[in-house]
């Protein structure tokens, strides 16, 4: 078989059932598709349904609209290649619940103010370094300390770890790329098993933010180098990477990875992308490669 559609609910609700798979199977049957039998990757969660004689496109349209009504999240693509030798990945509101920068903010008392200018940035409504200079220049002053008491209010996105543990163990480099600080990004590495981390470096003068951020900037571009340069450096065609991101600086390094996932992802990124995870968590990205359960390395 040439396609393959992954269909996923949510690993803390489940509730994907037989019938849900019989609808899919079924609409891509009436386009001429010859499918075989569902492969549950984990009951009530996760399952492929392989098909020949049509295309991605095809397919993917097929299903997810024969399960408008079911609380699922649906992927369709080439069965050749799917596991992946490399992962690149977001850190705030990806491998991360929430904003750190925006939780950094509320010890200045500047939590809605920031987190307004942040989402502007994240749906590619102003420019990405421009609002970040801004943010950071308002938290001149704000005690080192607060960068301790924001990480540790910060909790991990649920999969994460076993997102890249899983796959560091099959083989895959794993690297976080964040357009947040290194201060945080380097115990998000360190937490989940991370081959390494990029992020931009506040300038701490005093034992105070100075309002500053140390040149250069990690922005949506310096992620798609990223990508591209750890991809030649293991020999891997872009085909072979993923890569996970939620906001608009994510997109470039998204649409130019073989699996590009948009997680939970702004409405701009989401549109644009070619695999989207609305219910999942990130062991999503385990499943659309064809890792079953047994094969997670858990938390």
């Amino acid at each position: 078989m040439d396609v393959v559609v992954t269909v996923l609910s949510s690993p803390a609700v489940g509730g994907l059932d037989e019938e849900a798979l019989a609808a899919a199977r079924a609409a891509l049957d009436t386009l001429g598709g010859e499918t075989a039998r569902p492969r549950w990757l984990e009951s009530g969660v996760a399952a492929d349904i392989r098909v020949d004689a049509l295309s991605v496109g095809q397919a993917g349209s097929a299903v997810r609209h024969a399960l408008a009504d079911v609380a699922c999240d649906v992927v369709a693509q080439r069965e050749d290649g799917r596991r992946k030798g490399l992962l690149i990945a977001d850190m705030d509101s990806t491998m991360v619940i929430g904003e750190t920068l925006d939780d950094l903010a509320a010890h200045a008392g500047l939590k809605d103010k920031i987190a307004a200018i942040t989402a502007r940035a994240m749906n590619g409504e102003i420019d990405f370094e421009a609002a970040l200079r801004e943010r950071v220049g308002m938290l001149a002053g704000l005690s080192a300390s607060a960068l301790e008491e924001t990480w540790a209010a910060t909790a991990l996105t649920p999969g994460g770890r076993t997102l890249v543990r899983t796959m560091a163990a099959n083989g895959a480099r794993c690297v976080l790329v964040s357009g947040g600080f290194s201060v945080f990004t380097a115990k998000v590495a360190k937490a989940c098993g991370f081959h390494d981390h990029l992020a931009n470096r506040l300038e701490i003068i005093d034992g105070a933010l100075s309002g500053k951020v140390i040149d250069p900037v990690v922005d949506r571009a310096v992620k798609l180098a990223t990508l591209k340069a750890e991809a030649a450096k293991l020999g891997l065609p872009l085909s072979a990477c993923a890569a996970v991101g939620d906001g608009a600086n994510d997109l470039p390094m998204v649409m130019a990875a073989g699996l590009g996932v948009a997680f939970h992802a702004k409405p701009l990124v989401a549109a644009q992308t070619r695999a989207r995870i609305d219910h999942g968590d990130l062991t999503a990205l385990l499943f659309l490669q064809g890792y079953r359960r047994e094969e997670f390395i858990e938390d």
